[in-house]
């Protein structure tokens, strides 16, 4: 095909789209997983919002530096970080697995504003929740039960996005990796700012879960503008009738002819084409791509297992009670780990090992 007949992304607006649903897709769970201490301070109270607000307030005023003194750990605390990653993972694995399977019979547009409209509904209810009193069980579990949703409904909408990018130029997966490495970043450096303002607990989550409600609904306006994009709807287009199709068309409109659809109304069949295959065997493609999936695989099952449930356990030797233990596990473990997990995603669209052609 030649590439004059190719529409520009202009102003790069299909890019931002897939940079904002990327950014979408894990932001939710960077909050839930930054706020931990949100959750576990709740559950070591065990008692209501408000008695956690009194208490942040008496230690931010017994002491300049901005630090949360924390009560001794109750059991369901205690537990807190191992029971969210299991209810976080098990769901993640099982759904996209799924997801191979409900792509043929739930259409991409119900699976993506689908999954994006339950996160958002989820977020709502858990920045309700900040307000609301109960007791420690009841909020741990109800807080589980969030986080399987989030987790199963994110792992449907990321592998849609991909899915999504498909049809496009191979360099449109860079986007949606980077927006999802900016996520954890930005949620980081939001607990670090929270942190430093010396605000209450509760009002730190809060507006946790309010940004999070407003960057899904930027998504979910994106994902609806991009059907509007020239661009886009050339190549879901081309994805849908072949190269072959698209290019006879766009040559005989070129030349002021009717299409071959034109041609078949006006009583003169169409030349027949070889029908093009667009089902593939999932067997076939997973052996295809073994070597690659195992190997993220094993990384993920590593990084995984020791981010955030043991990483955020650590404690600083030498902080002491100076200002760096309140900001140890933010920096150390988060910041840290998400600074770098962003450079790797995005480093993507710059560099590629091994080539494509490997």
């Amino acid at each position: 095909m030649t590439t004059s007949h190719q529409p520009q992304d202009r102003y790069k607006a299909v890019w931002l789209i897939f940079f904002v649903l990327g950014l979408g897709t894990l932001i939710p769970w960077n909050f839930f997983m930054t706020a931990t201490l949100y959750f576990t301070n709740r559950l070591d109270l065990s008692q209501n919002t408000s008695s956690v607000t009194d208490r942040s307030s008496e230690d931010t005023e017994a002491s300049p530096a901005p630090t949360v003194s924390l009560p001794e750990r109750s059991s369901l605390s205690a537990i807190f970080n191992n029971v969210m990653t299991l209810c976080a993972m098990l769901p993640l694995l099982l759904f996209t697995c799924l997801n191979s399977f409900l792509h043929q019979r739930i259409p991409q547009s119900v699976r993506v504003l689908g999954s994006l409209v339950a996160i958002l509904l989820v977020f709502l209810i858990t920045a309700v929740l900040v307000k609301v009193e109960m007791s420690a069980l009841s909020f741990f579990i109800i807080t589980m039960i969030k986080i399987v949703l989030i987790n199963s409904f994110g792992a449907i909408l990321q592998a849609s996005l991909f899915g999504l990018a498909g049809v496009l130029p191979a360099n449109y997966t860079a986007p949606i990796m980077s927006g999802q490495g900016l996520a954890g970043f930005f949620t980081s450096v939001a607990m670090i700012c929270a942190i430093a303002s010396g605000s209450e607990l509760s009002e730190s989550a809060f507006g946790y879960f309010i940004t999070a409600c407003a960057v899904v609904i930027l998504a979910i306006v994106c994902y609806l503008a991009l059907p509007r994009l020239e661009f886009y709807r050339y190549y879901l287009q081309l994805n849908l009738e072949g190269p072959s199709e698209q290019e006879t068309k766009l040559d005989l409109i070129s030349k002021g002819e009717e299409p071959r659809g034109g041609r078949e109304e006006s009583g003169v069949p169409a030349p027949s084409s070889p029908p093009i295959s667009k089902k593939h065997s999932i067997k076939a493609i997973l052996k295809s791509i073994s070597v690659l999936a195992l190997s993220v695989c094993f990384i993920f099952t590593v990084t995984i297992g020791l981010f955030p449930a043991v990483t955020a356990e650590v404690k600083s030797s030498i902080a002491g009670t100076s200002a760096w233990n309140s900001y140890f596990i933010p920096v150390a473990c988060f910041l840290n780990f998400n600074v770098f997990d962003w450079l790797g995603r995005s480093l993507t669209a710059i560099c590629m090992w091994e080539s494509q052609t490997s």
